[in-house]
């Protein structure tokens, strides 16, 4: 059947939507809060209430933040719904400023989590509030499985008690809650992480303090203790019960959502480089023809061509991601080709801007330098890049986890 590589009819206005925010208050601050760090936006406050309308305007639930996204129920329909429009507005959005994305109210990765596998009673509960994601600890990183925190059932409260450390929290300090993982039994691997709905006012949940970063400075990274902290078992996310043959699914879904949504912040701001360093270009009375081979164009002309084709390859694993989540199809795989050829084209494509453009590309009067520090974390966030090349190559060669590492 053809394809339409289009942004459907129906998301235009959508899009349209977040490159105006994107234009007209995400670039004019972008540098502002760079270096101010650990500011909070505030005129992100007022993007509050014009996203919810933008989210509850769209009859597939998506919108133009980096909100939750949750699967449609089989059907025989073509469609394309919450997970393709939440990903063309973050392309809009990251193309203004991924930092301050990250930092817009209620539009945390943790609300991706919730809706991916919360029940409607905890959909209910949770709604409109913003919601960070904490999995990362200092010696469980890519390995996900090596998660410590401990999860201790009270049969007499009904509570969980939580008790370990995570580090790297994107919006962990102003976020209302905080999704975090943690295992019910460290013997039983995988399949004993589960993750819980915590309170960010919760005593048990200290925060210890805010990073300092190479990029995306705007948005705020916390690292917390957790102390005993109490969690009822209405916020456990999924099946209490430990399922061995299951294993890491239920908590693993969640990435098949958020991974194709970071390839959609990286696809955002390497379209960002890319069009900035053309107008660069043409000034300097370099253009590029799309009607002639690369090889009989200048050397700067013919690297432009090859950094435009990477990013429409990014563009397009990732726009088929999304569109498979849509459908009910299972994108684990798609996702990871998604988030690991995005990520790696985002960097590689940023600093080979920044070297095109030379001078002007190092100052600090234009946004690319700013932008090569904050694609950075776009590699190495929801699952670094290398971890990314090793679920392809185990899903390619039918391998386990543990036949291949």
């Amino acid at each position: 059947m053809p394809m339409n590589l289009e942004v459907p009819k129906k998301f235009l206005p959508l899009v349209g939507q977040a490159h105006q925010v994107a234009e007209e208050i995400f670039r004019p601050v972008s540098r502002k809060y760079d270096q101010e760090e650990h500011a909070y936006p505030r005129e992100l406050d007022m993007l509050a209430a014009l996203l919810d309308g933008m989210n509850d305007g769209s009859d597939m639930g998506g919108g133009a933040g980096a909100g939750g996204v949750r699967r449609q129920e089989q059907s025989d329909e073509i469609r394309n719904g919450s997970n393709m429009s939440t990903a063309l507005g973050i392309v809009e959005l990251c193309w203004g400023d991924v930092g301050l994305l990250l930092s817009m109210p209620r539009q945390g990765l943790g609300n991706s989590a919730i809706a991916s596998v919360a029940n409607d009673e905890q959909l209910k509960r949770f709604d409109g509030k913003w919601a960070a994601m904490a999995i990362t600890e200092p010696e469980a990183g890519s390995d996900s499985a090596a998660i410590r925190t401990t999860a201790e059932y009270d049969e007499r409260t009904g509570e969980y008690i939580l008790n370990g450390e995570k580090i790297y929290v994107t919006s962990g300090e102003r976020a209302d809650l905080v999704v975090v993982w943690a295992t019910l039994d460290r013997s039983l691997g995988r399949a004993a992480i589960k993750s819980f709905v915590v309170e960010r006012s919760n005593p048990g949940m200290k925060l210890d303090r805010l990073e300092h970063k190479l990029g995306i400075r705007a948005s705020d990274t916390a690292a917390f203790i957790l102390d005993d902290c109490r969690v009822p078992r209405e916020n456990l996310l999924g099946s209490p019960e430990v399922d061995v043959k299951r294993g890491f699914a239920g908590v693993m879904q969640t990435f098949d959502n958020t991974r194709p949504l970071v390839a959609a912040m990286a696809v955002g701001l390497t379209r960002a480089c890319l069009e900035q360093t053309q107008e660069l270009l043409a000034e300097a009375g370099v253009e590029v023809d799309y009607d002639k081979p690369a090889q009989s164009q200048s050397a700067a002309a013919a690297e432009y061509l090859a950094m435009e084709a990477d990013f429409e390859a990014a563009r397009l694993l990732t726009m088929q991601a999304t569109w498979m989540a849509d459908n009910s199809k299972p994108n684990s795989l798609h996702a990871s080709y998604a988030k690991a050829k995005a990520g790696r084209t985002c960097v590689d494509v940023a600093l080979r801007c920044v070297r095109l453009c030379g001078s002007r590309g190092f100052g600090e009067e234009l946004l690319l330098e700013k932008w090569a520090r904050d694609g950075k974390i776009l590699d190495i966030f929801e699952g670094t890049q290398q971890i990314q090349l090793l679920i392809i190559a185990r899903q390619l060669l039918g391998k386990s986890s543990a036949e291949l590492r």
